[in-house]
């Protein structure tokens, strides 16, 4: 079984925690391209092509700029614990231990704007490149035809190892549009969640993105093989909604 979320936007560029290995993006050729088109922006135009202020923009000309191989402890931090936002204080991968580091290492997938895929040692260096950036390159018309291909294949490479494979899919819109659903070896669920107000099920952005980390958590530390398990998941008041789900989309409320 797989899990797959996004990255985030918000970075602990500080964050400095053991990990008990490190690994490197499978795809970091792939990044560099990417950003040595980047570099040739103005500032206004980065700005402009990721929707971000101007101060957002030089903070992240500066990052692009600082971007640079090999890869090492001292210039990279692992890509599960850079990532910040809601979807990673539910995961908080802070807590995991050395077991829990290791497992999610070989169950848990990051779509990348930048890195295309990642596993959570991955050593990367700080960026902002969202899935849905508009960005032109060679025979590539956007993110999503640069990188499906290659996140695909992936996820079908680790996905092999079971005789039953699943993908739980905890991305979200934007960054799920980067696997070609069509190509991957797998069954896939995708859990949603809601809360229940006033007798209607209704998502609010910022619990709904927690709760994805939470859910990913929870299949970590219980190691969990049979997606029938995750039924069980009662994080933060969470339940199953039977009535509401079907094989592949699976309804949590509370």
């Amino acid at each position: 079984m797989v899990i797959i979320i996004s990255s985030a936007k918000t970075l602990a560029e500080n964050m400095r925690l053991k990990a008990p290995l490190h690994t490197l993006p499978l795809y970091l050729k792939d990044a560099e391209i990417l950003v040595e088109n980047l570099r040739k922006l103005t500032v206004n135009d980065l700005g402009r092509t990721l929707g971000i202020n101007t101060r957002l923009a030089r903070l992240n000309a500066e990052r692009f700029a600082r971007w640079k191989q090999p890869f090492t402890e001292s210039n990279a931090i692992p890509a599960v614990f850079l990532y910040k936002g809601d979807v990673y204080k539910g995961l908080n991968a802070e807590q995991f231990s050395h077991d829990d580091l290791i497992f999610a290492q070989d169950h848990l997938r990051i779509i990348s704007g930048l890195y295309g895929i990642l596993r959570p040692l991955d050593l990367i260096q700080p960026y902002r490149l969202e899935m849905s950036t508009p960005i032109t390159l060679e025979k590539y018309n956007d993110l999503y035809q640069y990188w499906s291909d290659k996140i695909t294949e992936a996820l079908n490479e680790t996905l092999q190892q079971d005789k039953n494979p699943v993908l739980i899919n905890l991305a979200s819109n934007e960054y799920a549009q980067g696997v070609n659903w069509q190509k991957l070896n797998a069954k896939v669920i995708t859990p949603v969640f809601y809360e229940l107000k006033e007798g209607e099920l209704k998502p609010v952005s910022i619990f709904l993105k927690k709760a994805r980390g939470l859910m990913a958590s929870f299949i970590i530390k219980n190691r969990l093989s049979d997606p029938e398990e995750i039924k069980l998941f009662a994080e933060e008041r969470y339940s199953f909604i039977e009535q509401y789900s079907d094989n592949q989309r699976w309804v949590f409320a509370r």
